[in-house]
């Protein structure tokens, strides 16, 4: 019970980290300065109070679950003592307390984002980014040793920045494209128009991801180990993560190539709008919500297997 409630909360953080930093940095490459002070940029910054309140909350929740399983005892019989002690003595704990006053700082950061957009998205994002890299320690990454160790840890952090801002991403155009509004609103066409935008900043995530990916598999498995590797628990998780990955790069490439040319024509001709333009609003929409869907799946595949062992049974 204790290992599915650290699996849920570890997915609940990933998540709920991701959005901070993803939607604080989208907003900072996406948006206009007008359009940052807009109801469009009001749209990204309402929920940012929210997430960080709830990242407290979860990870206040995820120390005690923590706790509980190393001192082999219910959630419930936990003491002060213990929680205290854990904090207090190991990397985990470290790296805890950090996350906390990086989600405290969010927090405060999110009241100034109709004042001063552009600093409080950065410090919403930066301080997104450093509670998110916290969870390394909570991983395989955090039990490495030595110089590895802290290349491990460094490339894990990187690797989850860079997939904070595709997930980010993905939020905000399902934001920009919620049911309900017409293909003429300002939001359809800003959608439209980042959507061509993050053509960039998307395939750098890519190649971020890849990389750091390969690293971290070289490092906790080995190319010697695969064989392995692939008949663990682990080995199949990581396969099922492989192939959802590859799944959102083809969601990713059909949005590219073929359904936002086929949003910004509906866009360029406003006296046009119609049927069409609905279609192609709502066909992006579908391939978006595939998308977050297959992200959504990693996130649990990665909460579950960084509890296992890369060669277990």
């Amino acid at each position: 019970m204790a290992d599915l409630l650290l699996m849920g909360v570890r997915f609940a953080l990933f998540a709920n980290l991701m959005l901070i930093a993803g939607l604080a940095a989208f907003s900072l490459y996406a948006l206009g300065p007008d359009e940052r002070t807009s109801g469009v940029g009001a749209l990204f910054g309402r929920p940012q109070f929210g997430l960080c309140v709830s990242g407290l909350i979860l990870s206040f929740a995820g120390m005690a679950v923590l706790t509980a399983s190393m001192q082999g005892v219910g959630v419930f019989a936990i003491d002060p003592e213990m929680f205290l002690t854990m904090v207090r003595e190991t990397d985990v704990g470290t790296a805890w307390l950090v996350r906390m006053f990086a989600l405290l700082v969010a927090g405060a950061a999110s009241f100034w984002l109709g004042r001063n957009p552009v600093a409080a998205a950065s410090v919403l994002s930066v301080a997104g980014s450093a509670g998110l890299a916290t969870l390394v320690w909570s991983g395989h990454a955090g039990a490495s040793e030595g110089i590895v160790g802290t290349v491990h840890r460094a490339n894990d952090a990187i690797h989850m920045i860079a997939a904070a801002v595709w997930f980010g991403a993905i939020a905000a155009f399902l934001l920009l494209l919620r049911p309900g509004d017409p293909p003429g609103t300002e939001r359809v066409a800003l959608a439209a128009r980042s959507l061509d935008q993050f053509a960039r900043v998307g395939t750098l995530c890519v190649l971020v991801i890849a990389a750091t990916g390969l690293v971290n598999s070289q490092i906790i498995i080995g190319v010697e180990n695969v064989g392995r590797s692939i008949v663990s628990p682990y080995g199949q998780l990581l396969v099922a993560k492989l192939i959802l990955f590859a799944a959102m790069l083809a969601l990713a490439g059909v949005n590219r190539w073929r359904l936002t040319p086929a949003l910004q024509a509906s866009i360029a001709s406003p006296d046009e709008i119609g049927a069409d333009s609905s279609l192609a609003v709502s066909a992006m929409r579908r391939s978006l919500v595939l998308e977050a869907s297959a992200g959504l799946a990693i996130l649990a595949l990665v909460a579950w297997f960084g509890t296992l062992e890369p060669f277990a049974d």
